[in-house]
Protein backbone atom coordinates (compact mmCIF):
# COMPACT_ATOMS: atom_id res chain seq x y z
CA UNK A 1 0.00 0.00 0.00
CA UNK A 2 1.53 3.33 -1.18
CA UNK A 3 -1.03 5.74 0.00
CA UNK A 4 -2.22 6.87 3.77
CA UNK A 5 -4.95 8.94 4.32
CA UNK A 6 -3.16 11.88 4.00
CA UNK A 7 -2.11 10.93 -0.16
CA UNK A 8 -5.92 9.64 -0.35
CA UNK A 9 -7.13 13.35 1.11
CA UNK A 10 -4.90 15.25 -1.04
CA UNK A 11 -5.91 13.49 -4.10
CA UNK A 12 -9.43 14.11 -3.63
CA UNK A 13 -8.80 17.62 -2.84
CA UNK A 14 -7.39 18.03 -6.24
CA UNK A 15 -9.93 16.09 -8.04
CA UNK A 16 -12.38 18.48 -6.19
CA UNK A 17 -10.04 21.65 -7.65
CA UNK A 18 -10.10 19.70 -11.31
CA UNK A 19 -13.86 19.67 -11.54
CA UNK A 20 -13.99 23.16 -10.68
CA UNK A 21 -11.25 25.10 -11.91
CA UNK A 22 -9.85 22.67 -15.32
CA UNK A 23 -12.63 20.69 -16.72
CA UNK A 24 -15.32 23.04 -17.25
CA UNK A 25 -13.07 25.26 -19.34
CA UNK A 26 -11.34 22.34 -21.58
CA UNK A 27 -13.54 22.47 -24.60
CA UNK A 28 -12.82 26.24 -24.63
CA UNK A 29 -8.36 25.85 -24.45
CA UNK A 30 -8.80 22.91 -26.30
CA UNK A 31 -10.09 25.28 -29.30
CA UNK A 32 -7.55 27.74 -28.14
CA UNK A 33 -4.46 25.64 -28.32
CA UNK A 34 -3.72 26.98 -25.20
CA UNK A 35 -4.85 27.37 -21.14
CA UNK A 36 -4.15 29.95 -19.42
CA UNK A 37 -1.30 29.00 -17.02
CA UNK A 38 -0.52 31.70 -15.31
CA UNK A 39 -3.85 32.09 -13.83
CA UNK A 40 -4.35 28.12 -13.28
CA UNK A 41 -0.72 27.97 -11.42
CA UNK A 42 -1.70 30.67 -9.04
CA UNK A 43 -4.80 29.02 -7.90
CA UNK A 44 -2.91 25.60 -7.38
CA UNK A 45 -0.25 27.60 -5.80
CA UNK A 46 -2.05 29.11 -3.28
CA UNK A 47 -3.56 25.29 -2.02
CA UNK A 48 0.49 23.95 -2.35
CA UNK A 49 -0.11 22.01 -4.99
CA UNK A 50 2.95 22.79 -7.41
CA UNK A 51 5.61 22.74 -4.07
CA UNK A 52 4.56 19.14 -2.61
CA UNK A 53 8.56 17.70 -2.56
CA UNK A 54 10.29 21.36 -2.18
CA UNK A 55 12.09 22.65 0.48
CA UNK A 56 9.51 24.77 2.75
CA UNK A 57 12.43 27.50 2.99
CA UNK A 58 11.27 28.04 -0.74
CA UNK A 59 7.40 27.64 -0.12
CA UNK A 60 6.95 24.10 -0.75
CA UNK A 61 5.69 21.64 1.59
CA UNK A 62 8.75 19.29 1.96
CA UNK A 63 7.06 16.09 1.43
CA UNK A 64 8.64 12.74 -0.02
CA UNK A 65 8.10 11.85 -3.75
CA UNK A 66 5.04 9.56 -3.19
CA UNK A 67 2.92 12.90 -2.38
CA UNK A 68 4.01 14.05 -5.43
CA UNK A 69 3.13 10.66 -7.04
CA UNK A 70 -0.55 10.89 -6.12
CA UNK A 71 -0.72 14.35 -6.97
CA UNK A 72 0.39 13.31 -10.36
CA UNK A 73 -2.25 10.45 -10.41
CA UNK A 74 -5.29 12.82 -9.58
CA UNK A 75 -4.23 15.50 -11.95
CA UNK A 76 -4.30 12.98 -15.15
CA UNK A 77 -7.93 12.61 -14.48
CA UNK A 78 -8.06 16.15 -16.12
CA UNK A 79 -10.65 16.11 -19.21
CA UNK A 80 -7.14 17.39 -21.53
CA UNK A 81 -4.15 15.77 -20.75
CA UNK A 82 -2.31 18.86 -22.28
CA UNK A 83 -3.39 20.55 -19.19
CA UNK A 84 -1.89 17.50 -17.06
CA UNK A 85 0.72 17.89 -18.88
CA UNK A 86 1.76 21.39 -18.47
CA UNK A 87 1.14 21.11 -14.68
CA UNK A 88 3.70 18.09 -14.58
CA UNK A 89 6.10 20.16 -16.45
CA UNK A 90 6.49 23.08 -13.63
CA UNK A 91 6.19 20.36 -10.85
CA UNK A 92 8.16 17.10 -11.79
CA UNK A 93 10.01 18.42 -15.15
CA UNK A 94 11.45 21.77 -14.87
CA UNK A 95 12.38 22.15 -11.35
CA UNK A 96 13.46 19.38 -9.52
CA UNK A 97 17.15 19.58 -10.40
CA UNK A 98 16.65 23.26 -9.42
CA UNK A 99 15.40 22.70 -6.03
CA UNK A 100 17.78 19.29 -5.66
CA UNK A 101 21.12 21.50 -6.68
CA UNK A 102 20.38 24.66 -7.49
CA UNK A 103 22.32 27.72 -5.03
CA UNK A 104 19.98 29.45 -2.71
CA UNK A 105 20.07 32.68 -4.93
CA UNK A 106 18.54 30.69 -7.64
CA UNK A 107 16.01 29.11 -6.10
CA UNK A 108 14.86 32.29 -4.45
CA UNK A 109 14.87 34.12 -7.60
CA UNK A 110 12.97 31.05 -9.73
CA UNK A 111 12.02 28.15 -7.62
CA UNK A 112 10.21 29.65 -5.15
CA UNK A 113 7.87 31.96 -7.74
CA UNK A 114 7.17 28.70 -9.83
CA UNK A 115 6.17 27.13 -6.27
CA UNK A 116 3.61 30.07 -5.47
CA UNK A 117 2.54 30.03 -8.67
CA UNK A 118 3.84 33.26 -9.73
CA UNK A 119 6.21 32.33 -12.61
CA UNK A 120 5.30 29.71 -15.39
CA UNK A 121 8.38 27.10 -16.26
CA UNK A 122 9.55 24.83 -18.91
CA UNK A 123 12.49 22.39 -19.73
CA UNK A 124 14.61 22.50 -22.69
CA UNK A 125 16.05 19.12 -23.79
CA UNK A 126 14.87 18.38 -27.28
CA UNK A 127 16.14 19.87 -30.38
CA UNK A 128 15.03 19.57 -34.04
CA UNK A 129 18.09 16.93 -34.55
CA UNK A 130 18.29 15.44 -31.27
CA UNK A 131 15.05 14.11 -29.08
CA UNK A 132 15.65 11.02 -26.97
CA UNK A 133 19.30 11.23 -28.25
CA UNK A 134 20.18 13.82 -25.32
CA UNK A 135 24.20 13.24 -25.45
CA UNK A 136 23.45 14.95 -29.33
CA UNK A 137 22.25 18.11 -28.34
CA UNK A 138 24.36 21.10 -30.19
CA UNK A 139 22.68 24.39 -28.42
CA UNK A 140 26.36 25.84 -26.81
CA UNK A 141 26.73 27.92 -23.98
CA UNK A 142 30.11 30.07 -24.48
CA UNK A 143 31.34 31.64 -21.17
CA UNK A 144 31.92 35.10 -21.54
CA UNK A 145 33.36 36.72 -18.35
CA UNK A 146 30.46 36.40 -16.08
CA UNK A 147 28.11 35.70 -18.59
CA UNK A 148 27.08 32.61 -20.48
CA UNK A 149 26.17 33.25 -24.54
CA UNK A 150 23.62 31.01 -25.65
CA UNK A 151 23.08 30.30 -29.70
CA UNK A 152 20.98 27.46 -30.49
CA UNK A 153 17.40 25.93 -30.78
CA UNK A 154 15.33 23.78 -28.32
CA UNK A 155 11.55 21.90 -29.72
CA UNK A 156 9.12 20.52 -28.35
CA UNK A 157 8.42 23.14 -25.62
CA UNK A 158 6.02 22.62 -23.43
CA UNK A 159 4.31 26.09 -22.12
CA UNK A 160 6.62 27.70 -24.13
CA UNK A 161 4.48 30.38 -24.99
CA UNK A 162 3.44 31.35 -21.52
CA UNK A 163 6.36 30.38 -19.70
CA UNK A 164 8.72 32.57 -17.56
CA UNK A 165 11.97 30.71 -17.85
CA UNK A 166 13.29 27.62 -19.29
CA UNK A 167 15.39 25.43 -17.60
CA UNK A 168 17.72 24.63 -20.27
CA UNK A 169 19.90 21.63 -20.80
CA UNK A 170 23.42 22.94 -23.11
CA UNK A 171 26.62 22.19 -23.85
CA UNK A 172 29.05 24.46 -21.73
CA UNK A 173 31.87 23.03 -23.38
CA UNK A 174 33.70 20.51 -26.02
CA UNK A 175 34.56 17.13 -24.69
CA UNK A 176 32.85 13.91 -23.92
CA UNK A 177 29.23 14.22 -24.48
CA UNK A 178 27.96 13.28 -20.92
CA UNK A 179 30.87 15.55 -19.15
CA UNK A 180 30.35 18.63 -21.43
CA UNK A 181 26.54 19.71 -20.48
CA UNK A 182 24.99 22.26 -17.75
CA UNK A 183 21.50 23.31 -16.95
CA UNK A 184 20.86 26.86 -17.08
CA UNK A 185 17.92 29.00 -15.74
CA UNK A 186 17.36 31.30 -18.65
CA UNK A 187 14.79 34.16 -18.24
CA UNK A 188 12.71 33.91 -21.34
CA UNK A 189 11.24 37.30 -20.34
CA UNK A 190 12.52 40.68 -18.99
CA UNK A 191 11.29 42.38 -16.06
CA UNK A 192 8.43 44.67 -18.42
CA UNK A 193 7.35 40.66 -19.55
CA UNK A 194 8.71 41.39 -22.79
CA UNK A 195 10.51 38.39 -24.74
CA UNK A 196 14.27 38.23 -23.78
CA UNK A 197 16.17 39.81 -26.48
CA UNK A 198 17.86 36.99 -28.43
CA UNK A 199 15.22 34.49 -27.94
CA UNK A 200 12.18 33.91 -30.50
CA UNK A 201 9.72 31.16 -30.57
CA UNK A 202 7.73 29.40 -33.60
CA UNK A 203 4.46 27.94 -32.08
CA UNK A 204 3.82 24.16 -33.00
CA UNK A 205 0.19 22.39 -33.98
CA UNK A 206 0.08 19.02 -32.55
CA UNK A 207 -1.60 16.00 -33.35
CA UNK A 208 -2.96 16.01 -29.78
CA UNK A 209 -2.22 17.76 -26.43
CA UNK A 210 -4.15 20.89 -27.41
CA UNK A 211 -4.79 22.52 -24.89
CA UNK A 212 -0.54 22.64 -24.31
CA UNK A 213 1.13 25.39 -25.71
CA UNK A 214 4.17 24.08 -27.70
CA UNK A 215 6.81 25.83 -29.12
CA UNK A 216 10.69 25.78 -30.79
CA UNK A 217 12.48 28.42 -29.21
CA UNK A 218 15.54 29.82 -30.88
CA UNK A 219 18.71 31.43 -28.97
CA UNK A 220 20.78 33.91 -30.47
CA UNK A 221 23.34 34.83 -28.60
CA UNK A 222 21.63 35.32 -25.13
CA UNK A 223 23.25 36.51 -22.50
CA UNK A 224 22.84 35.15 -18.87
CA UNK A 225 24.52 35.25 -16.05
CA UNK A 226 26.88 32.28 -14.77
CA UNK A 227 25.09 32.01 -11.41
CA UNK A 228 22.10 31.05 -13.54
CA UNK A 229 23.61 27.81 -13.50
CA UNK A 230 22.41 25.01 -11.66
CA UNK A 231 25.19 23.11 -9.56
CA UNK A 232 28.44 22.44 -11.32
CA UNK A 233 29.57 22.90 -14.62
CA UNK A 234 29.45 19.88 -16.59
CA UNK A 235 27.35 17.91 -14.60
CA UNK A 236 23.82 18.75 -16.00
CA UNK A 237 23.65 15.78 -18.51
CA UNK A 238 23.52 13.82 -14.91
CA UNK A 239 21.21 15.69 -13.16
CA UNK A 240 19.23 15.62 -15.89
CA UNK A 241 19.12 11.75 -16.14
CA UNK A 242 18.07 12.20 -12.44
CA UNK A 243 15.20 14.25 -13.28
CA UNK A 244 13.92 12.06 -16.06
CA UNK A 245 13.23 9.73 -13.07
CA UNK A 246 10.56 12.12 -11.67
CA UNK A 247 9.07 12.96 -15.02
CA UNK A 248 8.77 9.02 -16.70
CA UNK A 249 6.86 8.38 -12.78
CA UNK A 250 4.92 11.95 -13.61
CA UNK A 251 3.55 10.71 -16.67
CA UNK A 252 3.14 6.67 -15.85
CA UNK A 253 1.16 7.94 -12.75
CA UNK A 254 -0.60 10.11 -14.78
CA UNK A 255 -1.97 7.52 -17.48
CA UNK A 256 -4.27 5.55 -14.57
CA UNK A 257 -6.44 7.80 -15.42
CA UNK A 258 -7.59 5.97 -18.00
CA UNK A 259 -9.42 3.73 -15.72
CA UNK A 260 -12.09 6.42 -16.36
CA UNK A 261 -12.44 6.21 -20.00
CA UNK A 262 -12.74 1.98 -19.43
CA UNK A 263 -15.38 2.82 -16.67
CA UNK A 264 -17.37 5.80 -19.20
CA UNK A 265 -16.88 3.12 -22.50
CA UNK A 266 -18.52 0.61 -20.40
CA UNK A 267 -21.51 3.11 -19.25
CA UNK A 268 -22.15 3.73 -22.76
CA UNK A 269 -22.17 0.33 -24.15
CA UNK A 270 -24.74 0.12 -21.01
CA UNK A 271 -27.16 2.08 -22.90
CA UNK A 272 -26.40 1.42 -26.73
CA UNK A 273 -28.61 -1.01 -28.23
CA UNK A 274 -27.97 -2.93 -31.02
CA UNK A 275 -29.59 -6.12 -32.10
CA UNK A 276 -32.16 -6.08 -29.50
CA UNK A 277 -29.52 -5.72 -26.60
CA UNK A 278 -26.72 -3.84 -24.63
CA UNK A 279 -23.65 -3.72 -27.11
CA UNK A 280 -21.80 -4.20 -23.36
CA UNK A 281 -24.01 -7.76 -22.96
CA UNK A 282 -21.20 -8.73 -26.29
CA UNK A 283 -18.41 -11.63 -24.18
CA UNK A 284 -15.89 -10.33 -26.25
CA UNK A 285 -16.33 -6.86 -25.59
CA UNK A 286 -16.44 -7.84 -21.32
CA UNK A 287 -13.69 -9.81 -21.64
CA UNK A 288 -11.38 -6.89 -23.40
CA UNK A 289 -12.61 -4.44 -20.45
CA UNK A 290 -11.51 -6.95 -18.24
CA UNK A 291 -7.81 -7.21 -19.82
CA UNK A 292 -7.77 -3.59 -20.32
CA UNK A 293 -8.13 -3.25 -16.90
CA UNK A 294 -6.32 -5.80 -15.34
CA UNK A 295 -3.37 -4.41 -17.52
CA UNK A 296 -4.15 -0.82 -15.68
CA UNK A 297 -3.69 -2.30 -12.23
CA UNK A 298 -0.47 -4.53 -13.46
CA UNK A 299 0.70 -0.71 -14.20
CA UNK A 300 -0.41 0.87 -10.82
CA UNK A 301 1.37 -1.87 -9.23
CA UNK A 302 4.56 -1.32 -11.07
CA UNK A 303 4.19 2.99 -10.96
CA UNK A 304 3.63 2.39 -6.79
CA UNK A 305 7.10 -0.40 -6.47
CA UNK A 306 9.38 2.24 -8.33
CA UNK A 307 8.03 4.82 -6.72
CA UNK A 308 8.74 3.17 -2.91
CA UNK A 309 11.89 2.31 -4.00
CA UNK A 310 12.60 6.06 -5.14
CA UNK A 311 11.90 7.50 -2.15
CA UNK A 312 13.85 5.29 -0.13
CA UNK A 313 17.07 6.41 -2.66
CA UNK A 314 17.46 3.29 -4.56
CA UNK A 315 18.16 3.38 -8.18
CA UNK A 316 15.13 3.62 -10.38
CA UNK A 317 16.29 3.92 -13.61
CA UNK A 318 15.02 0.59 -15.20
CA UNK A 319 11.83 0.16 -12.94
CA UNK A 320 10.52 3.99 -13.74
CA UNK A 321 12.32 3.20 -18.14
CA UNK A 322 9.36 0.36 -17.32
CA UNK A 323 6.27 2.26 -16.17
CA UNK A 324 6.89 4.91 -18.77
CA UNK A 325 7.25 2.22 -21.73
CA UNK A 326 4.03 0.48 -20.63
CA UNK A 327 2.15 3.55 -19.34
CA UNK A 328 3.21 4.67 -23.24
CA UNK A 329 1.57 1.45 -24.66
CA UNK A 330 -1.06 0.68 -22.73
CA UNK A 331 -2.53 3.95 -23.16
CA UNK A 332 -2.41 3.80 -26.75
CA UNK A 333 -4.19 0.20 -26.55
CA UNK A 334 -6.96 1.80 -24.51
CA UNK A 335 -8.10 4.38 -25.90
CA UNK A 336 -8.21 2.63 -29.53
CA UNK A 337 -9.96 -0.32 -28.03
CA UNK A 338 -12.73 2.41 -26.49
CA UNK A 339 -12.88 4.39 -29.57
CA UNK A 340 -13.72 1.19 -31.84
CA UNK A 341 -16.32 0.19 -28.74
CA UNK A 342 -17.51 3.22 -29.02
CA UNK A 343 -17.94 3.62 -32.69
CA UNK A 344 -19.04 6.35 -34.74
CA UNK A 345 -19.74 8.35 -31.79
CA UNK A 346 -16.27 7.40 -30.80
CA UNK A 347 -14.55 8.78 -34.07
CA UNK A 348 -16.31 12.23 -33.37
CA UNK A 349 -13.57 14.78 -32.78
CA UNK A 350 -15.27 16.25 -29.16
CA UNK A 351 -16.15 12.70 -28.22
CA UNK A 352 -14.00 12.30 -24.90
CA UNK A 353 -12.52 9.13 -26.07
CA UNK A 354 -11.14 10.59 -29.59
CA UNK A 355 -9.88 13.40 -27.26
CA UNK A 356 -7.69 10.72 -24.82
CA UNK A 357 -6.94 8.75 -28.23
CA UNK A 358 -4.78 11.72 -29.44
CA UNK A 359 -3.25 12.72 -26.30
CA UNK A 360 -2.59 9.52 -24.78
CA UNK A 361 -0.54 8.48 -28.34
CA UNK A 362 2.02 11.11 -26.94
CA UNK A 363 3.04 8.71 -24.33
CA UNK A 364 5.42 7.08 -26.58
CA UNK A 365 6.91 9.52 -27.66
CA UNK A 366 7.45 12.22 -25.38
CA UNK A 367 9.90 11.97 -22.48
CA UNK A 368 11.66 9.26 -23.88
CA UNK A 369 10.36 7.26 -27.09
CA UNK A 370 9.25 3.74 -26.41
CA UNK A 371 12.72 2.38 -28.55
CA UNK A 372 14.67 4.17 -25.91
CA UNK A 373 12.82 2.85 -22.66
CA UNK A 374 13.75 -0.15 -24.37
CA UNK A 375 17.34 0.52 -24.74
CA UNK A 376 18.05 1.71 -21.70
CA UNK A 377 16.01 -1.51 -19.62
CA UNK A 378 18.14 -3.69 -22.20
CA UNK A 379 21.43 -1.77 -20.47
CA UNK A 380 19.97 -2.07 -17.26
CA UNK A 381 19.66 -5.77 -17.01
CA UNK A 382 23.62 -6.09 -18.43
CA UNK A 383 22.21 -7.21 -22.07
CA UNK A 384 24.38 -4.23 -23.80
CA UNK A 385 27.13 -2.00 -23.27
CA UNK A 386 26.42 1.54 -23.54
CA UNK A 387 25.36 4.90 -21.89
CA UNK A 388 22.00 5.07 -20.54
CA UNK A 389 19.58 7.69 -22.16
Amino acid sequence: MLYTVQHLEMMDGLRKFIRAEIDPFVDEWEAAEIFPAHELFKKMGDLGYLGITKPEPYGGLGLDFSYALAASEAIGYARAQGVAMGIGVQTNMATPALAAFGSDELRLEFLAPAIAGDMVASIGVSEAGAGSDVASLKTFAKRDGDDYVISGSKMWITNAMQADWICLLCNTSEGQSHKNKSLIIVPLKDESGQRTVGISMNKIKKFGMWSSDTAQIFFDEVRVPVRNRIGEEGMGFIYQMKQFQEERLDGAARRLSALALIDETADYLRQRQAFGRPLLDNQFIQYKLAELKTELEALRALVYVATDAYVKGQNVIELASMAKLKAGRLGREIADWCMQFQGGMGYTWDNPVSRAYRDFRLGSIGGGADEVMLMVIARQMGLMNMTSV
